[in-house]
């Protein structure tokens, strides 16, 4: 599933901090090849469910677009503002559309647990509010890359 990090071994999250800080965040950027094969990069909110990351996207969007050509997809999830605290992971692989598109709310169990997550962490309710603009992106990652810059004072 996961390649294993070669660069930055010992400032790399352990697979505790990192499920723990991809569960806690909210917001990554996505990057994905559009059609004339210059990269594209957008902003958008996630849920982690442990092992897949979950997008909610625009279906009239650039980004979706360009997955529904190319899967292929890198995702960065970072934080921190001074150097010794920087904290983040990249995640890349491709992109599996669930569900109907749009997503009107049609009864899908493998959407429940992602839908849950997502409605609590980013609207404060127990169910999705669907609107008929945005559809359902997993991404099982094929490769992470993280890093803790926090743990750089324990090599001093």
């Amino acid at each position: 599933m996961t390649a294993t990090q070669r660069r930055g071994r010992k400032i790399m999250m352990t697979p505790g901090e990192l499920d723990d800080f991809l569960t806690e965040q909210r917001t990554c950027r996505v990057a994905t090849v559009s059609a004339d094969g210059m990269p594209h990069v957008s902003t958008l909110w996630f849920v982690w469910d442990g092992v897949s990351m979950w997008l909610y996207s625009v279906v009239r969007s650039r980004r979706f677009a360009d997955l529904r050509r190319d899967p292929r997809v890198a995702i960065v999830v970072d934080t921190g503002e001074e150097y010794d605290e920087l904290r983040g992971a990249e995640l890349s692989g491709r992109v599996e559309f669930v569900g109907e598109v749009p997503r009107t709310g049609e009864l899908r169990a493998e959407l429940d647990v992602p839908e849950t997550l997502f409605a609590r962490k980013n609207f404060g309710m127990d169910e999705m509010p669907h609107d008929g603009r945005h559809a359902w992106l997993r991404l099982t990652p094929e490769k992470i890359v993280s890093w803790d810059f926090r743990k750089l004072a324990q090599l001093s």
